[in-house]
């Protein structure tokens, strides 16, 4: 028996279908993953999990208990944090982890080893209302007060948006160290260095599920020859990537690093992909008949000189978005 069970989870807001046929299952202690842009689904698929509304089709499992009859007996077993800050903004940091420990019928004493490694960063802040807190701050006690009853399961949307970069780091090694205390773990995450610490990760997009696997096998699952091209002036090498025009030679390409018998430039829009814009750079794949060189010629005779280009790991985000096109 896994920790959590879905099966054929499928919820809809009037028209809208939020969560299409989703099953999936989680491991007992196991810290996963869910990467998809705003809209995908993942709080519906959240607030299903932690009891809070009913599928309208499918079931799901957690710790072999139905989410929807076994719901009272389930919340014992929870810990649960939204996407936005829902603790009491007008309580101190103290008042609002005794409420929660209250609720659940236990005592911050009773379970304060769990939370000492969060809650000692805040603690000398225990007077100040949460409302004044800072956003990395206001995730930890959030964080805390999901602990504080000793859940089995933590639900986690987006802990870490719009938190600081040194704060969102000493985050996920908090949820290192509780994975660690054998509680199973599921957070959504926009950010894909956080999603490389997760056992597995799943690809949401439309309420539908793209693929689940590993971080590893994810980026390695893409299945084409990936390159990062570099120019000092990358909007306009964007634009280059996008617009160069077809004008290839009758001949078939060679796969020599001659070159070619036209002059015509060579269209960068006919590799497959369409050119994505990643940090410094933009991703594109090539055809095993084209060369790396032959493109930054391409771009050279677009006005566009010096350009580099080197062959890349594929990312997670670059995986996500070859599939995203496959759906469409």
């Amino acid at each position: 028996m896994e920790a959590l069970e879905a099966y054929n989870i499928t919820h809809r807001y009037g028209r809208v279908t939020a969560l299409d046929d989703l099953s999936f299952t989680v491991g007992h202690g196991e810290l996963f993953g869910f990467i998809g842009p705003d809209g995908a689904g993942k709080t519906t698929l959240f607030r299903i999990a932690a009891t809070l509304i009913m599928p309208a089709g499918g079931r799901m499992i957690l710790f072999g208990l139905n989410t929807v009859s076994r719901y009272r007996e389930l919340r014992n077993h929870i810990g649960y944090m939204p996407g936005r800050f829902s603790l009491y903004t007008d309580l101190t940091v103290e008042e609002n982890l005794n409420f929660y420990a209250t609720i659940f019928g236990t005592t911050i004493k009773e379970n304060y080893h769990l939370i000492e490694p969060i809650y000692r960063q805040i603690e000398p802040f225990k007077k100040r209302q949460a409302g004044r807190l800072s956003g990395g701050m206001k995730q930890k006690l959030a964080l805390s007060c999901a602990l504080i009853h000793k859940p089995r399961i933590l639900i986690l949307d987006e802990p870490t948006t719009g938190v600081d970069a040194v704060s969102r780091t000493e985050f996920w090694e908090m949820l290192t160290q509780l994975k660690g205390e054998g509680i199973t773990i599921i957070v959504s995450t926009p950010y894909m260095d956080e999603a490389l610490r997760c056992d597995r990760i799943a690809l949401i997009q439309n309420g539908t599920l793209l693929g689940i696997n590993t971080p590893d096998s994810i980026r390695h699952s893409y299945g084409k020859k990936l390159y990062a091209v570099t120019h000092p002036d990358r909007y306009r090498l964007l634009l280059a990537l996008r617009s160069l025009i077809q004008a290839l030679s009758p001949e078939p390409l060679s796969h020599s690093h001659e070159p070619r018998a036209t002059d015509a430039p060579l269209s960068v829009s006919a590799f497959g992909l369409s050119p994505e814009p990643f940090g410094d750079s933009v991703h594109i794949t090539i055809p095993e008949s084209i060369t790396s060189g032959e493109v930054v010629a391409a771009l050279a005779s677009s006005g566009l000189p010096g350009a580099e280009i080197r062959e890349i790991l594929p990312g997670i985000e670059d995986v996500f978005l070859e599939l995203m096109k496959k759906e469409v």
